[in-house]
This record gives structure tokens, sequence and C-alpha cells, in this order.
């Protein structure tokens, strides 16, 4: 793979990781609850892996071709981002202790799974951008080269929500009430972003 390629996709991979989205609206209300985070972003990252998977083995092409199949997507991943929301908002985190129940790691890390394994914009990237960005006289083989800018993409996502995750732990632990606004901030983006994601599937219907 050209060098050049790869600098030009790590940088624009960065610029969509860095805006903030259901993933770190995910991250944050996992910072705030203050346990299971690893589990919650290793989620993510498992998400994410299986739509690198999919594209490396040749299935992104199939899946980007049926509009049914992505709408059907798009409209799963809405509907569990909008239960996520109502949640966040109508019972934001718990910050002390003794406020807040404990979370068993595998559920944290199946929601994770299942926002980042839904969301569209995930697939779109995978499917549409990721592929301009291999080079098919390279020295390496096709599949080769999607799965290691998927690996990339996946390590900088966990990187990066891992930091958000901690930051709002961090950051407002000593701040309850901050705490509470921030995470149904959090769930209001998540209702937002289904909203946005259904809107669009209905206009490009």
């Amino acid at each position: 793979m050209p060098f050049g390629s790869f600098v030009s996709f790590a940088a624009l991979d960065l610029l969509l990781v860095m805006t903030p989205g259901a993933d770190w609206a995910f991250a944050i209300a996992a910072g705030l609850k203050g346990d299971g985070v690893a589990a919650a972003v290793i989620g993510l990252a498992a998400g994410y892996l299986a739509q690198a998977a999919l594209v490396a083995a040749g299935l992104g092409a199939l899946l980007a071709r049926n509009t049914d199949a992505l709408r059907i997507i798009t409209i799963a991943g809405a509907v569990y981002l909008l239960s996520l929301g109502i949640t966040a908002i109508k019972r934001p985190a718990p910050i002390t202790a003794a406020e807040a129940p404990a979370r068993s790691p595998i559920r944290s890390g199946l929601r994770g799974a299942a926002v980042s394994g839904l969301n569209p914009k995930g697939l779109l990237l995978f499917f549409a951008i990721l592929p301009q960005f291999v080079v098919a006289k390279a020295a390496w083989p096709v599949p080769v080269q999607l799965a290691a800018l998927g690996v990339f993409h996946v390590a900088t996502c966990s990187v990066v929500y891992l930091l958000v995750a901690l930051g709002a732990h961090r950051l407002l632990r000593s701040r309850p009430r901050a705490a509470r606004i921030v995470g149904r901030i959090s769930g209001a983006a998540m209702i937002l972003v289904a909203l946005a994601l259904t809107l669009e599937r209905v206009i490009s219907a």
C-alpha cells in the first residue's frame, strides 16, 4: 500500500473519529457511570472490527449495493440509539459509588458493540470511503489493504473513545450536577443522531 494513501486515509479517519457523534455520547455515558469503561470501549471497537471484517471479506460491496439492507440497519441503529438516549435523559448516570449500581462488563461491551455495529455512519466509512484509498496494483492484495485500514480505524476509535470516557469520568466525578447535565446532553445527542438517520433514510427512499 502506498504510504501516501495510508497517510491520507489516516488524516481523514482521525478527523471523522474526532467528530462527536453517537460513539462519543456512549463513551461519555460510560465514563459518567464509572464502571465498565474498558468493556464499553472494547465493545465499540468490536462493532467496528466486525464491519472491517465484512469489508475485507468482500461483503461490504454487496451490502452497499443493497439499499433495503442498509435501510434496515439504519432503522435498527436509530431505534437502539433512541432508546439509549431516552434512558440517559430520564436516568442520568449517578456519580458516587454509593449511588451507582454495578454494571456487568459483558452488558457494557454488548451495548458498545451494538452502538458502533449498527452505526450507519460507520458502515458508510467502511463501505464507501475506505475502498477509495485502496490501490489495486499495490504490493499488498486488496483484502489485506482493506483489513489494514480497518484495523487502523478500530485502533484510532479505541484510543479516542477511551480518552473521552476517562476524561468524562475524571473531570465530572466531583461535579454531580454537571455530570447529570452532561449525561442528559449525551442522551439528547443520541436522540438527535437517531432522528437524523431516520430522516436521511426517509428522504433517500
